[in-house]
């Protein structure tokens, strides 16, 4: 099992195979996030009551919440393709890196955004230098930083290990923003949803945040796959197998 798995992995590493998989796959990812996006939405915004304390305005948190999360969690897939690709020089790993960077970004803003409209009815401000928004900033800083450097070097290869130190460098800001809440005195509310454990979060909530997280993840999936076809073929553009391909298509 062990010896197939690996010669998988092996396989997925050639820029051909992973054309070919990453062709098959990132579409039926799209797909499978828009039902899970339309059914977490419709329960959000009609069937969940409104919150005893924030009333309607709570509804934001479908989309605050599972945006925040994968804020960090493409950071920290981002790094670990880093690591690979620093020791190992595999160059799939660099091009999934750099893929992370964008999409992370884009729920990053989504982030602060949708904190900003959250906070205004709640904190009245749009913006306050609370710890937990203050982190989520510089972890936007951060992501555009990894793209303007990857942008910044002619050199794919050279550009995408510049830029993988920088993601794993700045992987230490992903516990500072997680625990934030906890370790300062933060406008930002404590944490109410648990992976494990009990929730403080009313349980007629929870189905529709965790339709929107997962929506989010097969999202995630579709783009990340998309995006690292298309500089995979950037790359390898004048291979036999590109040509191949193209003409197939033509």
């Amino acid at each position: 099992m062990f010896k197939g798995l690996a010669g998988w992995f092996h396989r997925l590493g050639s820029p051909a195979h992973f054309d070919a998989f990453a062709a098959r796959w990132s579409p039926w990812c799209y797909l499978a996030s828009l039902p899970l996006f339309a059914f977490g939405l419709w329960q959000a915004l009609a069937v969940v009551p409104a919150d005893y304390q924030q009333g309607d305005s709570f509804r934001i948190l479908y989309i605050h919440v599972p945006s925040a999360w994968m804020s960090l969690f493409v950071f920290g897939l981002m790094a670990f393709y880093g690591a690979i690709a620093l020791v190992w020089r595999i160059k799939l790993c660099e091009i999934l890196a750099m893929a992370c960077a964008p999409i992370g970004a884009a729920f990053t803003l989504i982030t602060l955004l949708t904190g900003s409209i959250w906070g205004k009815p709640m904190w009245g401000t749009w913006w306050d230098w609370d710890p937990r928004l203050t982190t989520e900033l510089i972890l936007l800083f951060l992501y555009l930083g990894v793209m303007g450097l990857y942008g910044a070097i002619d050199d794919r290869r050279a550009a995408a290990r510049a830029a993988a130190l920088l993601s794993i460098v700045g992987v230490a800001l992903l516990p500072i923003i997680r625990y934030s809440v906890v370790w300062w005195n933060s406008l930002h509310q404590g944490q109410t949803i648990r992976l494990f454990g009990e929730s403080s979060m009313d349980g007629s909530m929870v189905l529709p945040l965790w339709l929107m997280v997962f929506a989010t993840k097969f999202w995630f999936a579709g783009s990340l796959l998309s995006r690292a076809r298309a500089d995979n073929l950037r790359r390898e553009a004048g291979k036999a197998w590109v040509r191949e391909r193209v003409e197939k298509l033509s």
